[in-house]
Formats: structure tokens, sequence, C-alpha cells
């Protein structure tokens, strides 16, 4: 038998379905996959982007584009002094590291599970701000040359809630996140300590305020 040992994964696979009807089916996607962007909007409508350009400074590929403008008083745009004007991404370049969504300080800019598109010319894949942003409902807004098949901008902030501020085990689910048009506060991803068994020291409302940093001591 030891020379028939080497087929024993082989022939383990005989009988699995491992394929998919694509493009009409697709394989299920981790939560915190990296795919399109979306440009986020609050409970109230008002855009979450402050024009700042983080996103685009700590981009590695230098494919995103921002430029900031002042709020007028009498219709703002966004909660602060200043808002986006001007926001692209040229899909030419991005590498979906998702550096841009760990440097946004509003949660603005967050991406969805889409990673099926293509482009016959290059003006598509330059995403303008009218692209990203999301639409009434907080969903992405469809473009003809995306395949949608419904869910895949259900996660959008997942990567964001993916860990606990600071990596402190005391913050683990609780929301340290803004609400989002369409879909309120999202719950925070139950992390290490769910996993250990110990999910009854995970707070099962995702309001609930963080401890208090003086509260977490010196080892914080």
């Amino acid at each position: 038998m030891g020379r028939f040992s080497g087929f024993k994964v082989t022939i383990g696979q005989v009988g699995k379905v491992v394929t998919t009807n694509y493009p009409e089916e697709k394989r299920p996607k981790p939560e915190r996959f990296h795919g399109r962007h979306v440009l986020n909007r609050y409970e109230d409508g008002m855009e979450k982007c402050i024009g700042c350009e983080l996103c685009a400074g700590v981009c590695p590929a230098k494919c995103i584009y921002v430029r900031g403008a002042d709020n007028s008083v009498d219709a703002p745009v966004s909660p602060g002094e200043r808002y986006g004007f001007v926001y692209e991404i040229n899909y030419l370049r991005c590498i979906h590291c998702d550096l841009c969504v760990e440097a946004c300080p509003t949660e603005a800019i967050t991406e969805t599970k889409l990673f099926e598109f293509s482009f016959a010319n290059r003006e598509d894949a330059i995403y303008t701000k009218a692209e990203l942003l999301v639409d009434d409902d907080g969903r992405a807004r469809r473009q003809p040359w995306e395949l949608w098949l419904g869910n895949e901008d259900d996660h959008t902030s997942a990567w964001m809630r993916a860990t606990s501020p600071g990596g402190s085990a005391a913050y683990e689910g609780r929301a340290g996140w803004s609400a989002e048009l369409g879909f309120g506060v999202r719950q925070p991803e139950q992390g290490q300590l769910a996993e250990a068994g110990q999910s009854d020291l995970v707070p099962s409302r995702a309001d609930d305020a963080p401890p208090h940093f003086d509260e977490l001591g010196p080892d914080r």
C-alpha cells in the first residue's frame, strides 16, 4: 500500500463538487473581502467624506485623487467644515490593499465584495464621486460593466469592524464607529474571545460605550 499512499488526497476529492455556475452563481467570499469601493453617508444622508485626503496620501499605488472644498453654511454636504468635492479612484492602478479604509478618520471609504468588473475604455476604470457615493438606500450604485448578484455590498464595513481599537480585548464586541445610511450601526465582528468560548464576556449590545482608557490600566 505504500506506493498508493500518495493518492490518498486525490482519491478523497473524487465525487466532490468544487465548481460553480459562474457567472450566474458566485462562490462565497470572506466577510473582509477587498473589492470595489463605496463612499458612505450618515443616516441623515450627509456624506462622511470630509476631503482630508488621507486616503490619497496613504495609497501605495497613487490611484486615489481627492480635493476638498468648504461646506456651504446654508446647504452643507458633510457635518464638518469641508467635504470631498472631487473623489476619484483609478482601478487600473488599485491593488485593493485597503489602506485607504484604515486611514479614513470618518469611515467614509469602505470596500464591497464585488470584484467582477471590466472596462472597455480608460474612462470607465476611473470611478468618480458620482459613481462611488452610495444611493439613498445606502447601496452601491451599480454600473453597466459590473456583475452584481445582489448582496456584495451587505458588508462594506467588515474590514473596519474586524479588530478592537488598539488591540485591547476590553473593546471587543463594542461599536466604535458611526451609523451608516440604510444599515444603522453595524454589529461588531466577534473575535478572539468568542472563538475561545468566552462569548459571555463580549457585550451583546453594539452601542454600549467602551470603557474609559483610565479603566483599562497601564497594560492597555
